[in-house]
């Protein structure tokens, strides 16, 4: 299965009109503000079990792409937490809202540089950038 392309901007070949690409953001930034609220409250996979707990209606097929491009857009602007685990619950917490089921996946790159980094699957395809030759899956969530 091929990666979804990240153009999307786009809803069926037409640009997304400017309020919804704030209506978007202002989603992005709700979600990042539970997230950090959740992650005080307990374990990070308790907070991921409640941040999956809103699930509703579907989405487009190409919502998912969307998504991550408006999550890490959003957050990279803002002076928050932009590390990649901030950005896989965000976009989770987003899905979920949706009613589309994803992972978080964690990685590490053992050795000298030793490193970690986490990001999102759905339906097994990445929807932020996992640096697979970089980092070996440590778990799933």
């Amino acid at each position: 299965m091929s990666a979804p392309s990240l153009a999307g901007d786009r809803v069926q070949g037409q640009r997304l009109p400017l309020s919804r690409k704030l209506a978007l953001a202002a989603e992005v930034v709700a979600a990042y503000v539970r997230v950090r609220r959740e992650l005080r409250r307990g374990t990070l996979p308790e907070a991921l079990d409640r941040l999956r707990a809103s699930g509703a209606a579907r989405a487009a097929p190409d919502d998912t792409a969307r998504l991550a491009r408006a999550v890490r857009r959003t957050l990279r602007i803002l002076p928050t937490d932009t590390r990649c685990l901030s950005q896989s619950l965000v976009l989770t917490t987003l899905l979920a809202k949706r009613g589309l089921v994803s992972t978080v996946v964690i990685g590490v790159a053992p050795g000298a540089s030793f490193g970690a980094h986490a990001w999102v699957e759905h339906q097994g395809v990445p929807l932020l950038p996992p640096y697979e030759a970089e980092f070996q899956r440590l778990t799933e969530l």
